[in-house]
Parts: structure tokens; C-alpha cells; sequence
């Protein structure tokens, strides 16, 4: 592959980051979700500042929605004011972890009633999927157990697959299933579906309209994601990725925060795939929460993150890297890898952003425009959203 700028720029006019409403609710850790002034109240505010991002930054065509807190009474309405700002609504995400009755488990629970109603709720976002014209309907499941003993684990596997073959039967033609993992958190023991392999094994099971997603923060420490991105695409499976940054565990934060480099070497792996532009079927996506910072300039400097590692993997010298690699130069393979990642692209991509009639520093754009106080004088009275709203 070139390393010449010029002719990956064209490929980086396809790259497309989808935002989610829930980034732009108040959030923040265990022990206080903090407020900001001209935080969103609803999700039309929620679109509208997600639009924010797309105009400057032209990455972000789609927000992704949350069921139950991105509920309205007319979901065509919703669509039509997303598309008047210049987007549209995406991934439909389901929320079965804050109702009292799923305590125990959701989809996998013992009763077959509380079953059912996660069932149905899970068919309530397909129907809502066909208002907004989404394609993806993300399960992710807090279920699972705290204590050895407390559940029978292969029979909550088996509940679990007969739940995701009900929601499954109940997708459109043109609709997919995207099954997301998580290590821990917030069963303690296990998880029912805590990692890849899990995740696979159930959507292999249901077909081909079923696929994995991957979260950048859901695995434990020092696990090779890359290794996880390379093996999903090469089986065919790979559907979305929830990026973020992690320290610790699940932190949600702006994405490349804590390890630019692990960044950098999953979308190398990703393009290396196939796994990238709109004929891939991989839908790029944020999941990350902003505690202390403000919502809209942190998604902006997320996605610009993620445009920039794209940029430097799209720069790696592919033929000479298989040549170093077939040879065993070791130490030249790895040099070649190094030096796309430590190529700084900014000036590149600021030259190319004003090619597009975008601001070079979509960042500096943004906190000059007074936007953030603009929303903060208008967006006064009624209750901003967060989590569970």
C-alpha cells in the first residue's frame, strides 16, 4: 500500500463514526453523575448536538439511539428532525439492565414471564428500527450471576439462545442482530455473554444476519484486541465496534485517551481485514460517557482520534511489510509498523478537512463559534438527561 497521503485521502472520505445519544446525557462513575449547563433534555437536544459534530468534523452521519431513554411518541418525527440537521438515526441499542425485574437475569432468567418481557422489549426496538429506518439492533447484557451456585450456568446459556433465536425470527429482511460482549460488570462471577468466543458462538448459531460487536473497553487486562478484530473479520462475523479508552476497566473514555498505539494497531488490522468503508458491513461506532468534560467537543475530539490512527494505518507501507515479514526481518517489520504509527498526519488532515469546506481545527472551531454558550443560556428548566433517561 502507498504511503503517500494524497492517495489515502479519497479513502478517508469514506470513514464514518457513528455517535451515540447516551454520550450526550450527564454520566459519570458509581458515586455521582455530575450536570453541565446546556446538557441535552431529550433526544431531539441529544440529535441536535450530535449533528454539532458531524458539521464540523464530517465524521459522524449517524446517531445511534437508546431504548428506553430515547423514547418519543412519534419515531418518523424524530427521523425527519434528524435528517433536516443532516443525519440520520442509526444501531438501536436495548436496554434491559435497569427494571427491577431484571435483577436476576433478562433474556436468560429463570422465569419465563420476566423472560418474555425482555423478549418483547428486544422486538419493541425492531419495530422501532423499522420507524427510523435503522439496520442494527445491539443486545448487550448485564446478565449473569454474583456467587458460585447462585444460577445453573449452562441453563442460562440455553435460555439464552432460545430468547436470541425469538428476537432474531422477528428481524427484517435488511436488518441485523449485533451481539456485543463483556468481560465483567455488572455480574460479578460470570457474565453469560463475557467474550468474544461466547458472542460468536451464539450468532453462528442463528445466521447469517447475526454478528459480533466488540467493545474496546469490555475485556480483561492485556487482552489482544487486534487479535480479536483479525479473527472476526477472517470468520466473517465482525459487526460493529463500540470504541472508547480504558485504564482500568470499563472507563467509556475518549477514545485513544489511554493507549494511542492499541488504536493504531486495531485499525491497522481492521483495514488489513477488509473490515473498513462502507461496503465492509463494520459499523465504526462510539460508546463512551463524558463525566467532567463537555459532551459535544468530547465526542468531536473521539472521532477525530479515531480519523487520525485510520489516517497513519492506512500509511503503512503494506508491501514492504510483507516483504520484512516473508524474510523474518524482525526488526524491520516492526520499524515499518513504527513508522506509519509515529507519522504525524495533522497538518495533512487539517489541509484536507479545508478542502472539504471544514474547518482545519474543527476543536478550535467549535470553542470560538460560542455554541457551548449559546446552548447553555437556551437549555435552562426541565430535567437534562442521563442515565436511564
Amino acid at each position: 500500500m502507498t504511503t503517500s497521503f494524497e492517495t489515502v485521502a479519497p479513502l478517508l472520505a469514506q470513514q464514518a463514526i457513528e455517535l451515540p445519544s447516551w454520550a450526550f446525557g450527564n454520566s459519570g462513575t458509581r458515586f455521582r453523575v455530575f450536570g453541565s449547563p446546556g446538557t441535552a433534555r431529550d433526544p431531539y437536544e441529544k440529535i441536535a448536538d450530535a449533528a454539532k459534530v458531524h458539521e464540523l468534523t464530517g465524521l459522524a452521519p449517524t446517531v445511534a439511539l437508546h431504548i428506553p431513554w430515547d423514547v418519543v411518541d412519534d419515531f418518523g418525527q424524530l427521523r425527519e428532525y434528524a435528517n433536516g440537521l443532516g443525519v440520520e438515526l442509526g444501531t438501536v441499542n436495548s436496554n434491559t439492565f435497569q427494571d427491577d425485574d431484571y435483577k436476576l437475569g433478562s433474556v436468560t432468567h429463570s422465569d419465563p414471564v420476566i423472560r418474555q418481557k425482555a423478549i418483547d422489549h428486544h422486538l419493541r426496538c425492531i419495530d422501532i428500527m423499522h420507524q427510523t429506518g435503522s439496520r442494527d439492533l445491539k443486545i448487550w447484557l448485564a446478565d449473569g450471576t454474583n456467587y458460585p451456585g447462585q444460577d445453573d450456568i449452562r441453563a442460562r446459556q440455553d435460555r439464552l439462545a432460545d430468547s436470541l433465536q425469538q428476537i432474531y425470527a422477528g428481524l427484517g429482511d435488511d436488518q441485523r442482530l449485533v451481539l456485543e460482549y463483556k468481560f465483567f460488570e455488572p455480574a460479578f462471577y460470570h457474565t453469560d455473554v463475557p467474550d468474544w468466543g461466547t458472542s460468536y458462538a451464539h450468532t453462528v448459531a442463528l445466521g447469517d444476519k447475526a454478528l459480533v460487536c466488540l467493545d474496546t473497553g469490555h475485556h480483561a487486562p492485556g487482552t489482544n484486541i487486534e487479535f480479536i478484530v483479525a479473527q472476526l473479520l477472517r470468520l466473517g462475523k465482525l459487526g460493529s465496534f463500540d470504541f472508547n479508552s480504558r485504564f482500568y476497566a470499563d472507563d467509556d473514555l475518549i477514545v485513544g485517551a489511554a493507549d494511542p498505539f492499541q488504536l493504531f494497531r486495531i485499525l491497522a488490522e481492521v483495514i488489513r481485514g477488509g473490515g473498513f468503508g462502507p461496503d465492509s458491513g463494520v459499523a465504526f461506532m462510539l460508546d463512551q460517557c463524558h463525566n467532567i468534560e463537555q459532551k459535544i467537543p468530547g465526542q468531536m475530539r473521539s472521532v477525530l482520534n479515531v480519523q487520525e490512527m485510520t489516517a497513519r494505518a492506512l500509511l503503512i507501507d503494506r508491501d514492504a511489510l510483507s516483504a520484512a515479514q516473508a524474510a523474518g526481518d524482525v526488526l524491520g517489520a516492526h520499524g515499518i509498523l513504527m513508522d506509519a504509527f509515529y507519522r504525524d498526519v495533522r497538518p495533512d488532515l487539517a489541509a484536507w478537512r479545508e478542502s472539504r469546506g471544514l474547518p482545519a481545527d474543527p476543536m478550535a472551531a467549535y470553542a470560538a463559534s460560542g455554541h457551548q454558550e449559546k446552548i447553555a443560556a437556551e437549555r435552562v428548566g426541565g430535567a437534562q438527561a442521563s442515565w436511564g433517561a
